[in-house]
């Protein structure tokens, strides 16, 4: 008797757990809280591989950003966020040395790495505006480097979606100075008072690059803003440096969690 009311307990659950996360649509859109502000913290390690002249050379290297953004406008058509970044740590390895470069300590640069140094201080808290519409799709942005606030806002689907739903969209990503187009599809794995949790893969479709992206973000239903992502690429292409043509490689990861 016991066995049969432990199974009917197990089996009220199940059912209502897929109830929860399985048929319970959800229409997201972007809807930031006026005047709040988000703190984006990211963490990209890269590994760039190379050939030159038949001697095959790597280097890694670490970025760490704290960035926000605040909502300065909000309506149902248009989200303006001020944002800026406001810590960069930078941790660079290559041929047996290192090299690390710390905003908040930068008396303690190698000088080595001065230049670019100089070129993480050009974006330290330099504040921009960027505009979205309530479904993440960018609509005005000034030239803005090292921002993370493109997988913090990501284009939503039009229609409401449950467990299995699946949308694309396109999104410009920049690897080693060189622009490309990412085409990218989302699936939702999980609906839950936590969040929207979804899968992506992605492909570079850009002339003389190919790559993939693929990686999970849960998304907050309420502004639908990503709340936390890790993120896996792996880019090839083909340099020019010194008159010498160069095979590329770069592999990262990249994890993001949004305050």
């Amino acid at each position: 008797m016991k066995r049969i009311s432990l199974i009917a307990i197990v089996t009220i659950f199940a059912l209502t757990a897929m109830s929860f996360t399985g048929g319970k649509g959800v229409v997201l859109r972007l809807n930031p809280q006026k005047d709040k502000v988000y703190v984006i913290k990211s963490k990209t390690t890269q590994i760039n591989s190379m050939k030159i002249q038949g001697q095959s050379m790597s280097s890694t290297q670490t970025i760490e950003t704290t960035q926000s953004m605040t909502a300065k406008e909000v309506s149902d058509t248009k989200n303006v966020f001020e944002t800026k970044i406001d810590a960069i740590k930078f941790n660079a390895s290559q041929m047996g040395m290192s090299f690390t470069y710390d905003s908040e300590n930068p008396q303690n640069t190698n000088p080595i790495i001065a230049d670019q140094a100089g070129e993480f201080e050009k974006n330290l808290k330099k504040p921009v505006n960027v505009t979205y519409d309530n479904h993440g799709r960018l609509d005005e942005t000034t030239d803005f480097e090292m921002s993370q606030i493109s997988n913090a806002i990501i284009e939503l689907p039009e229609d409401e979606i449950s467990v299995g739903s699946e949308w694309t969209y396109t999104k410009t990503q920049e690897v080693s100075d060189i622009e490309m187009t990412v085409k990218m599809k989302v699936t939702v794995t999980g609906i839950s008072k936590k969040g929207v949790d979804v899968s992506f893969n992605g492909t570079v479709d850009s002339k003389d690059v190919t790559g993939t992206y693929e990686g999970t973000s849960t998304i907050n239903q309420q502004t639908g803003i990503v709340v936390s992502s890790n993120i896996k690429n792996k880019i090839s292409m083909t340099i020019t440096e010194q008159g010498l043509t160069i095979p590329l490689t770069v592999s990262g990861t990249t994890t993001i969690t949004v305050e």
